[in-house]
C-alpha cells in the first residue's frame, strides 16, 4: 500500500495539527465497519462523512460513527434547515472532489456547513478518511473542529440500547 501523503495529511501538516496515519487494503465492501475491522480500531471511533443537500439548495457535512445511521430530520435542524437529503453517489465526486468510499470532511472543493456528532467528543482522537479509500487519519475531534469550523450535535438515529 502506499504511503504517499493525502491532500488531508498536507492541510493537516500545514495546520500543525497531530495526527496518524492508518491504511488498510480495500475490499468490495467500502463501509467505515470494515475499515476499522481491518485496522484493528474500535468502530465507534471510525467516523464517515456524509454530504447532504438541503431544502435551500446548500450543502451540509455530516461525520458520523460508521456503524451509526443519520438521521435526517435532526441533521436537519442542526443544519437550520426544513429538510436535508443524501447527495446521490454519482455528484459526491462534483460536490467535494472526492469518490464514494475516500470523502474526507477536510478539503473538500469548498469548505461546506459541517457537523460532527456529539458521540466524537467520547473520544481523545477519532478515525476519518484521508481522501483515499484505504487510508484514514486520526485525528483529535476538538482539533478537526477547529479546522473545517464544524460544530458538534446529536444527529443520529439511536440504536437500540442505547442511552
Amino acid at each position: 500500500m502506499s504511503e504517499t501523503k493525502t491532500n488531508v495529511c498536507r492541510i493537516l501538516d500545514k495546520s500543525k495539527i497531530h495526527y496518524e496515519c492508518h491504511s488498510y487494503e480495500p475490499g468490495e465492501k467500502l463501509d467505515a465497519v470494515t475499515a476499522a475491522q481491518k485496522m484493528g480500531l474500535d468502530p465507534g471511533q471510525v467516523f464517515k462523512t456524509l454530504v447532504t443537500q438541503g431544502k435551500s439548495g446548500a450543502y451540509h457535512v455530516f461525520v458520523i460513527p460508521g456503524a451509526q445511521e443519520l438521521d435526517l430530520k435532526k441533521a436537519a435542524k442542526a443544519a437550520g434547515e426544513k429538510s436535508v437529503e443524501m447527495i446521490h453517489v454519482k455528484d459526491i465526486n462534483k460536490v467535494t472532489g472526492y469518490i464514494r468510499g475516500g470523502c474526507s470532511p477536510i478539503g473538500m472543493k469548498k469548505q461546506y456547513g459541517t457537523i460532527l456528532d456529539e458521540s466524537a467528543k467520547n473520544y481523545t482522537t477519532i478515525v476519518i478518511s484521508a481522501g483515499r479509500i484505504g487510508s484514514q487519519v486520526e485525528v483529535s475531534p476538538l482539533d478537526l473542529a477547529n479546522l473545517i469550523r464544524a460544530s458538534f450535535a446529536q444527529i443520529t438515529a439511536r440504536q437500540e440500547g442505547s442511552i
